[in-house]
């Protein structure tokens, strides 16, 4: 039941690392001091709590039904980038942000042997499925408890983020890209954290999910007046850079 890159140093500034942790990016939302991993993922140190969105399992067994056949992996490999952080963190309390399946039909077509590593994960944890717009109830028999949203201390967690002021909320649902361009104009696009201090948007983690460019008009109502600095995921380190620094995708 539901409940209530080297010529880019100009432009973007190096991530820090977490003893034991993989290289990432130091945070400070409504007061709560974060940390945006490379791997997409958000972990709240203090509340022993790791945050992943927009999951999307199952998206390419989704698109073959359609007749667009894509390599069937996606689901194996977004749960393994899971595991491998939850056994690096061991994290209390696990929150998956919304669209943890691509549609409702997901769960029938996930493989045995995936269906029996998502178990083994939510029983290692408090396990929380935000709802989310493809997933609007989690399936019944793999663990964890559902929930609309989910308040802890001066954070609220929410699949859809809120037009206006929404002091300490962290969404998902806009799969958040940057494009950064750095000397000579060279550019690197990529997934990203986007945030003013005041509220977080997260990166999709699915291995088969796309993104938006956060230059998009989707995300004004989320970010008025242009205050928005984004933690860019490169393949080692999550990079801080600023509006000044961000392209849209056009032209």
């Amino acid at each position: 039941m539901l409940s209530r890159v080297a010529p880019m140093k100009a432009a973007i500034s190096h991530s820090s690392t977490t003893a034991g942790m993989q290289p990432g990016l130091a945070l400070s939302v409504a007061g709560q001091h974060l940390f945006a991993l490379t791997c997409g993922g958000l972990w709240w140190e203090e509340a022993g709590l790791l945050v992943v969105s927009d999951l999307h399992l199952e998206k390419a067994s989704s698109y073959a039904a359609r007749g667009q056949m894509l390599p069937p992996y996606d689901t194996r490999a977004t749960l393994a980038r899971v595991e491998r952080q939850m056994a690096a963190l061991s994290p209390r309390t696990v929150i998956s942000l919304g669209d943890s399946f691509h549609d409702r039909r997901a769960r029938p077509r996930m493989a045995a042997d995936d269906v029996a590593r998502l178990r083994r994960m939510t029983e290692s944890c408090d396990w929380v499925w935000v709802e989310g717009n493809h997933d609007p109830a989690p399936p019944d028999d793999l663990g964890g408890r559902a929930a609309i949203e989910l308040a802890i201390g001066t954070l609220t967690f929410r699949h859809i983020p809120t037009a206006g002021e929404a002091r300490g909320e962290i969404a998902g649902h806009l799969h958040p890209c940057a494009k950064v361009v750095g000397r000579g104009g060279r550019a690197v696009r990529a997934r990203c954290f986007a945030t003013d201090g005041e509220r977080l948007v997260m990166p999709a983690y699915g291995a088969l999910t796309g993104g938006l460019n956060v230059l998009d008009a989707a995300f004004d109502a989320v970010f008025p007046g242009g205050r928005l600095s984004v933690g860019v995921i490169g393949r080692d380190a999550v990079y801080r850079a600023g509006l000044d620094s961000l392209a849209p995708d056009r032209g």
